[in-house]
């Protein structure tokens, strides 16, 4: 130390450095917790989405769901591309808007008999994990990291998408 500095200036510059030095660390912690719930949403939805999407060479078709059970529904494929078999029988997932009796439009997962929605629908409702992922996200960024704005944005984001799909589906 210093003789002409007073004892409490030592104090104060150790203080700061320890407060910057925490700040620091909840900043990143935050930052890592928001990044991977947003990785997580996306994660949950590429796995519908990439077939939705990305429909060029992949078989579509409609479904005329037939029966349900707990979990899924069943009903036979009329194709609709080019190169596309006739099914007796293919698998959707049972959802609040999937029902008995309805037709849908359908993409068929490659080297299975299992299909999901395509066109607008069945986009937006591939992304919905995606929308929780940013509603959640959103408090950790508001909360953890400060950031009331981006936060904001990402829950307005969060809840379009979620708007959409339920008024799509």
């Amino acid at each position: 130390m210093i003789p002409a500095m007073p004892a409490t200036a030592a104090v104060t510059s150790a203080r700061q450095a320890s407060v910057a030095a925490l700040r620091f660390g909840r900043l990143a912690a935050m930052g890592t917790v928001a990044a991977l719930i947003l990785i997580a949403g996306v994660w949950a939805s590429w796995g519908t989405a990439q077939h939705v999407m990305l429909t060029k060479g992949r078989e579509r078709g409609t479904i005329e769901v037939t029966r349900c059970g707990d979990d899924t529904c069943t009903g036979p494929y009329t194709p609709i591309s080019e190169g596309s078999k006739a099914r007796a029988e293919v698998v959707i997932e049972k959802t609040v808007a999937v029902r008995r009796g309805e037709t849908y439009t359908v993409v068929v997962k490659p080297s299975s008999d299992d299909v999901v929605r395509s066109g607008p629908a069945g986009v937006l409702y591939a992304w919905v994990p995606l929308g929780g992922a940013l509603l959640l996200a959103s408090v950790v960024v508001a909360g953890g990291l400060g950031r009331t704005r981006g936060a904001w944005v990402m829950a307005g984001a969060g809840v379009a998408l979620l708007t959409a799909a339920f008024v799509t589906v």
